[in-house]
């Protein structure tokens, strides 16, 4: 076992339970190296809604730590995923984050590939050279009722469950009906696991989110996981009207804490992410009868919450850069036949969330500053507001020491 494998095993072995993480989970290069190895190189990755690769050729790169992936539709209809290198001598194919393509074809020797990865052309090879034995590397991709993902793994793990447990949910969204209206990338100075902690728990909302809360519940059952199964009068009262409907509602989260999803209410009726609180696209996305039908809430460990409401749906990607840098990009979803001008404005569309993301990044942003400090210290989480964040710290330590614990072992 190598020294910085020690360390670690000793600041996991160190955690007080309810506590937030020593300061080198959120700083130290080396342990930002170990939460790629044992989780974003090995788990599946939301990589953007369906309906942004709306043609064939369509495509978008995904970056994560050292790999560059493609994401793109092929002319069959379905949606692959390749390593971002040719074949022949590395080169990377793709240098625009998006665009659409006939063929993926090497700036370089121009080696030419066809949407399936197959290698079409390369000049002057020789006679034994086989084009079948150097087609693209494929990346694991699958998809559920819309959300695309990846995984980086040699062998992936389980996607049926995720997908089997929220495609009932997803569907009366009919995301297959979607476009893209408003798509952001913001670059916040912290750590991702701060990115997530801050996203579990909404004890700093009436201090930091007035537009939010103007529609968002501050209520802890909410945001929260609620691990005993109880919910508020109001909250059981939204489920059981919902199902009452056949829109799957429920409170489910996977035994590992990896998902959950739940359609949870707004405030006072409210019907969407609007200052006004009313519906923000005319030409609703999905097939939900409610116009206060909630919001559907789904987070999946380590890369995506969403937000899936009666007239349009938002999806958030989360993507590590560095120990104190991570990207996170949020994408507006409306039904495909919506008219910008016409069914919603931008402006009325975003603003919720675009000044909700401004005000998160400041926030993750001040807490990374602080734990820089050698004056930080760990402090306890509140059992009643941050629940969520307790279940997301538990999660990621039980990932990291299971992956500490076959590293151990290997090096015997």
């Amino acid at each position: 076992m190598n020294g910085q494998s020690q360390k670690l095993e000793v600041l996991l072995s160190e955690h007080k339970s309810g506590y937030s993480l020593a300061q080198p989970f959120y700083t130290c290069p080396e342990i930002f190296t170990a939460d790629l190895d044992a989780i974003f190189y090995q788990d599946w990755l939301f990589a953007l809604p369906a309906c942004q690769l709306n043609k064939a050729g369509a495509y978008e790169r995904i970056k994560i730590g050292a790999y560059d992936v493609i994401v793109i539709r092929g002319t069959d209809g379905g949606i692959k995923a390749f390593h971002n290198t040719c074949r022949h001598r590395g080169s990377t194919l793709c240098s625009a984050e998006k665009g659409r393509v006939a063929n993926l074809t090497c700036p370089y020797h121009q080696w030419t590939y066809g949407l399936d990865g197959a290698l079409l052309w390369a000049r002057d090879m020789g006679d034994d050279f086989d084009p079948e034995q150097h087609a693209l590397k494929t990346v694991h991709c699958r998809e559920a009722a819309g959300l695309v993902y990846i995984c980086l793994a040699d062998t992936p793990p389980d996607f049926d469950e995720f997908s089997r447990s929220v495609s009932p949910y997803l569907e009366v969204h009919d995301l297959s009906n979607a476009k893209v209206a408003h798509q952001t990338t913001i670059i916040e100075e912290g750590n991702w696991k701060l990115v997530w902690e801050n996203n579990r728990e909404c004890y700093h909302c009436a201090g930091n989110h007035p537009d939010l809360c103007r529609t968002y519940p501050e209520d802890p059952s909410i945001t929260g996981v609620s691990a005993d199964g109880v919910f508020p009068a109001m909250v059981e009262t939204h489920f059981n009207r919902m199902e009452d409907a056949q829109i799957p509602s429920r409170f489910h989260m996977s035994d590992c804490g990896q998902f959950r999803i739940a359609r949870m209410p707004l405030l006072d009726g409210a019907q969407s992410y609007t200052v006004d609180g009313k519906i923000a696209v005319r030409k609703r996305l999905g097939r939900i009868p409610y116009l206060d039908a909630g919001t559907l809430l789904l987070f999946n460990y380590p890369s995506t919450w969403n937000h899936f409401l009666s007239d349009h749906s938002i999806t958030f990607r989360v993507t590590p850069i560095s120990p104190t840098q991570s990207a996170v990009t949020t994408s507006w979803l409306v039904h495909k036949d919506a008219v910008e001008g016409q069914d919603y404005t931008l402006e009325n569309l975003s603003r919720v969330w675009t000044n909700t993301n401004a005000e998160d990044k400041r926030v993750v942003e001040n807490n990374q500053s602080g734990i820089n400090s050698p004056a930080y210290a760990p402090g306890p989480y509140s059992p009643l507001h941050e629940d969520g964040v307790l279940q997301f710290v538990d999660w990621y330590l039980t990932k990291v020491r299971a992956a500490t614990s076959d590293n151990s072992v290997a090096a015997e």
